[in-house]
């Protein structure tokens, strides 16, 4: 009996029994299919992570004001930023590229019948550098511009869209924020959101002087974003931050710090490393269910070994050896997992662009994924074939022609 009819006669007592084989091969699909959808849903939002980490730049620092304490206990009042310590870093730290103070409240914003609340920043104009910000219409408002105190503003990407209005129209209309007239001179590009709390598309951008003297009335700033030289690693951009503002508050050495610097990795390794967990533990679970379709598939081998005892012992009477025997019903088990597995893959492919298209979610399907999960069904056909074709390898010709 030569390797091509035992291919025949396997893949035929597949189609003899179709039905059956497709139950016995739905524990490898949804186990296959769970595995491409969580491996991709996890792939994609390490992608998704990264992009967050590209579009807030990898060099880049931000700078919050810590709670103050008094007698070891934090207090009501947080310690203030200003723009003074912006100046000073400005001036004085010596590993730093650019400084963006930051002035940040939420406020109401009226565009002829429309109102919104939402985040008003003054910054610098060499905000968009820094931040990574991109122009989709219009210009950013200059330095100069900023020192006069003029009141031009510049829209996140979602603010059209919250005013009801198109974006490219907007620029040279006028927005009242707090009651106050500005001209829209431009609109971002969209940046996506970096964390939970804070859109940056749905930020409103005015001259940073002009919201300390004309909108806000004062210059405690929210944070300080600073972007660390190219060639300077960021952690020496972090001792000379330090250094600064620890001069400029009169931090005396030994006391804590009043301020907090983080970096753009660190605000997003939270997410990154819940995302592992939550792909690892789904993955987890479709491992489970590979493995039960792995035995659901022995199960029904053992059956089919037991049903076919007198077929098997007629084979080895015509002089089928053991090998031809097991090498027979190991074809079975491996016909079964692979047609599961393929059809898995495409269920899970199909999965993972519904959500990927349906929800919005950030997929990635990748040839690595698809050869695991292939690989995977494979050997589990090997894994849980190899006892029953043994069995039936082992079974005595004389015993088995009698069997009933």
């Amino acid at each position: 009996m030569n390797i091509l009819e035992i291919f025949r006669v396997a893949l035929q007592s597949v189609r003899v029994n179709a039905l059956r084989s497709i139950l016995t091969a739905l524990g490898i699909i949804i186990g296959v299919a769970a595995v491409i959808t969580m491996v991709g849903i996890g792939a994609g939002a390490q992608k998704a992570v990264e992009e967050q980490i590209e579009s807030i730049g990898p060099n880049v620092l931000q700078i919050y004001p810590n709670w103050g304490r008094m007698g070891g206990v934090a207090s009501a009042n947080r310690v203030s930023l200003t723009s003074d310590d912006a100046n000073a870093l400005r001036r004085d730290a010596t590993q730093l590229k650019d400084v963006v103070p930051e002035l940040t409240n939420s406020l109401q914003a009226k565009y002829i019948g429309t109102n919104i609340n939402t985040s008003i920043s003054g910054v610098t104009s060499n905000f968009m550098s820094v931040k990574r910000y991109k122009l989709a219409h219009g210009r950013v408002f200059t330095d100069g511009e900023d020192k006069a105190r003029e009141r031009f503003a510049v829209l996140g990407a979602e603010i059209p869209t919250m005013l009801n209005a198109n974006a490219q129209a907007l620029i040279g209309q006028t927005i009242a924020i707090r009651g106050i007239s500005f001209e829209i001179i431009g609109v971002l590009q969209p940046k996506g959101a970096s964390n939970s709390w804070q859109n940056p598309d749905e930020i409103i951008f005015i001259p940073l002087n002009t919201a300390q003297y004309r909108v806000f009335g004062n210059d405690r700033l929210r944070a300080i974003s600073v972007e660390v030289k190219d060639s300077v690693p960021i952690e020496l951009g972090m001792v000379d931050i330090e250094r600064v503002m620890r001069r400029e508050h009169k931090i005396r050495p030994g006391m804590e710090n009043d301020f907090t610097i983080r970096g753009s990795q660190e605000i997003l390794a939270t997410q990154e490393a819940t995302s592992q967990i939550f792909t690892t533990l789904l993955a987890s679970i479709a491992a489970v269910s590979l493995v039960v379709g792995g035995i659901g598939i022995m199960n029904i081998m053992l059956v089919s070994v037991t049903e076919r005892t007198r077929e098997i012992g007629i084979r080895k009477a015509l002089g089928a050896t053991k090998f031809n025997i097991m090498f027979q019903f190991l074809i079975e088990a491996l016909v079964l997992c692979l047609a599961g597995g393929l059809l898995g893959i495409g269920l899970g492919w199909w999965v993972t662009d519904t959500l990927a298209t349906n929800n919005g979610w950030n997929t990635l399907i990748s040839a690595e994924s698809i050869g695991m999960a292939f690989g995977t069904s494979a050997a589990i056909g090997l894994v849980f074939g190899i006892w029953p074709a043994s069995r039936a390898a082992r079974l005595d010709p004389i015993i088995a022609l009698r069997y009933e």
